[in-house]
């Protein structure tokens, strides 16, 4: 009989949601935005954006209502993802995180600190798929993950209602069809146990 239970570690359980901006398809990212519900980790949980965009004039912002939620996931997990965002010397900004939508027409993240409000919105979706990466699945990457992807054809993101530049562009994840901006919800990071 099949085990119905995943071997490894659970590590984090919540949300990963991004946005990924581009003026051409094969151009540099003008904006990359990694937000983050966290339901349960090492750190606890909470809210953390990562931003590195135009409309920051290309230098990383980190927003939080949990800054050691925010040092833990630069450690454990974007250090794998985007090297720029785990720089720990980057201050974080305290911030409140609401929502809006309800993920079939829209959904909206707002991110505000004492200086700075962020809008982040996916609409226009694609079919939604489980994404299922077993650790050591992608070489140099330890942990696996396990996540509800809406893709979204269209996406938009403001800081103080700057609207930055680019747009999502179609992408693959295996044999799936996505994009680069989606909405990952229900979604687990794990790795082996140690030992």
């Amino acid at each position: 009989m099949t085990s119905q239970t995943d071997p490894n570690e659970v590590r984090m359980t919540g949300e990963n949601s991004f946005i990924r901006l581009a003026e051409t398809s094969d151009g540099p990212l003008t904006t990359r935005a990694s937000h983050w519900r966290v339901l349960w980790s090492p750190a606890g949980a909470g809210h953390v954006l990562f931003l590195k965009s135009d409309v920051t004039d290309d230098a990383v912002s980190i927003f939080a209502d949990n800054i050691a939620l925010a040092r833990w996931l630069q450690d454990e997990i974007e250090s794998m993802l985007f090297p720029e965002f785990s720089d720990q010397d980057i201050p974080v900004s305290d911030a409140v995180f609401t929502k809006a939508g309800d993920g079939r027409a829209f959904w909206t993240e707002i991110v505000q600190s004492e200086e700075e409000s962020v809008n982040l919105t996916w609409y226009d979706f694609a079919e939604p798929f489980v994404l299922r990466v077993a650790p050591g699945d992608i070489p140099g990457r330890p942990l696996g993950v396990y996540s509800c992807f809406l893709p979204a054809r269209r996406a938009q993101l403001t800081l103080n209602g700057l609207v930055a530049g680019g747009r999502p562009f179609p992408d693959m994840r295996g044999d799936k069809e996505t994009t680069t901006c989606c909405i990952a919800w229900s979604e687990t990071w794990v790795r082996p146990h140690a030992g």
